[in-house]
């Protein structure tokens, strides 16, 4: 039965720009559509259409921190039909609008360092160039 679910996913995960319904996905594993539910919760700790919408997230996700896309592209391309729900959902799922997590994710690329607490850059020896302007000017005797 998990191969069959195994299917399902690739099914899925081919067809995500597509709309997708559970009966149809229920069809294709031929069993009804609470059955097909029922199993495919057991099997994947997700209902069917939790699991579509995780990888439609997942799928935006790359697509926000690999292209340049526009976000009504994406919106669209991931197989979303509303600009507006896409953005609801996915800002309560990540935390954050699609374009600041894009912001974000180009962000930490360009300034790795950034995000990575003080106190950690100090343990490892991670040091950037203003940090190191400010610990000379500390350490040299200046008279008043």
């Amino acid at each position: 039965m998990n191969n069959r679910f195994d299917e399902i996913c690739r099914y899925i995960e081919e067809h995500l720009e597509e709309p997708l319904s559970v009966d149809d996905l229920a069809a294709r594993a031929h069993l009804s559509r609470y059955h097909f539910i029922r199993r495919f919760q057991r099997a994947h700790h997700y209902t069917p259409r939790q699991y579509l919408i995780y990888r439609r997230l997942e799928r935006s996700k790359d697509l926000l921190a690999n292209s340049d896309l526009p976000v009504t592209e994406i919106c669209l391309a991931v197989g979303f039909e509303s600009l507006g729900s896409f953005s609801t959902l996915f800002r309560n799922v990540v935390g954050w609008s699609p374009s600041i997590y894009r912001a974000r994710v180009w962000e930490q690329r360009r300034n790795p360092y950034k995000f990575i607490p003080g106190c950690m850059r100090t343990m490892f020896g991670i040091t950037s160039a203003a940090q190191e302007r400010n610990f000379q000017e500390a350490s040299t005797e200046q008279p008043c």
